[in-house]
């Protein structure tokens, strides 16, 4: 619980009043512009500062830290950051849900990020046995936590009428989980890892459920701004090295992500050693990939119609190496 109440307490610092910070006057020059990376629990921003990657940019940036994918995306419609860092599924869920995010860099994700968990003690051993029990998923419908539950219970024969499911943001979750007034949670890292440490139980990660795609959207009126357009496909090339660093330098990663997020060292560990360090370009099967995911959240009662998600894409902005 120290864990989780300093990581909330570090969310609440680091989260900026970010309202009219990616809007203001029109730049005149790269100097006059700011970026505003939004980012989920400080995992980005620890890559950042770590690998020093954005030191000399010709631009300034500033964070917007958020707990999980849907307010993060909710701050992006209203166009107060300029980029989203998000798993596959709540990226195709804003897509479809309206937002100007337009997908342009895929990173490697971990399908055991995400997983299913039940508090020690739990008589509850395998997703069968969630019939009849309360359920419930980070953050919002649409979630990466949401495409893993449907899975589980789709592999375990159950339909999602069987289980109680209720939406909530993480910290909230984690209140009522350790007060063990919910039977199972399915949610993401860092929460998942600060649970797990805890005491708690996966019954059912997202190995075999989840892609293994994460991605880093622009908003689509900074990518239309030309100058912004500029920061952005030079900003996309300085997270490529940045995540390169960290993959070259992970003790030296970690210390800076626990000091950026007061996570303990072994709650730290596990989080980062489940993720390769990757940024890849937008290719045709990582946009396969995505559809797929959107196709099944179609299939599922999420979205209610269908999604073309390469209409969405904004694969110019990192073709790659």
């Amino acid at each position: 619980m120290r864990t989780t109440r300093i990581l909330v307490s570090v969310l609440a610092a680091v989260l900026l009043t970010v309202a009219g910070c990616a809007g203001g006057s029109s730049p005149k020059s790269l100097s006059d512009v700011t970026l505003v990376l939004g980012d989920q629990a400080g995992g980005l921003r620890a890559r950042v500062e770590a690998s020093g990657a954005f030191e000399d940019a010709p631009y300034k940036i500033r964070w917007a830290n958020f707990q999980g994918a849907a307010p993060l995306f909710e701050a992006m419609r209203s166009g107060d950051v300029d980029t989203a860092t998000a798993a596959d599924a709540p990226t195709v869920q804003a897509i479809a849900g309206g937002v100007p995010a337009r997908p342009a860099v895929a990173t490697a994700a971990s399908p055991a990020a995400t997983a299913i968990i039940v508090p020690p003690g739990s008589p509850i051993r395998t997703v069968a046995d969630l019939r009849g029990k309360h359920l419930v998923v980070s953050t919002a419908p649409g979630s990466v936590s949401h495409y893993t539950a449907l899975g589980a219970l789709e592999e375990a024969g159950l339909t999602q009428q069987d289980v109680q499911i209720t939406f909530s943001l993480p910290t909230d979750a984690q209140a009522g989980f350790s007060a063990g007034h919910i039977d199972a949670w399915a949610t993401f890292d860092p929460y998942l890892a600060i649970a797990e440490s805890a005491g708690a139980r996966v019954i059912r990660d997202g190995e075999g459920i989840n892609g293994r795609n994460g991605i880093l959207s622009v908003s689509t009126a900074s990518a239309a701004d030309p100058l912004k357009r500029e920061a952005l496909a030079d900003a996309m090339r300085r997270f490529e090295a940045a995540w390169r660093w960290s993959d070259e330098h992970p003790a030296e990663y970690q210390r800076v992500y626990e000091k950026l997020t007061s996570l303990e060292p072994p709650v730290a560990q596990k989080i980062l050693t489940r993720t390769k360090q990757e940024v890849r370009p937008l290719t045709d099967d990582v946009v396969a990939d995505l559809q797929a995911v959107a196709d099944r959240y179609l299939q599922a009662g999420v979205l209610r119609e269908k999604v073309d998600v390469a209409k969405a894409c904004e694969r110019d902005l990192y073709p790659g190496e």
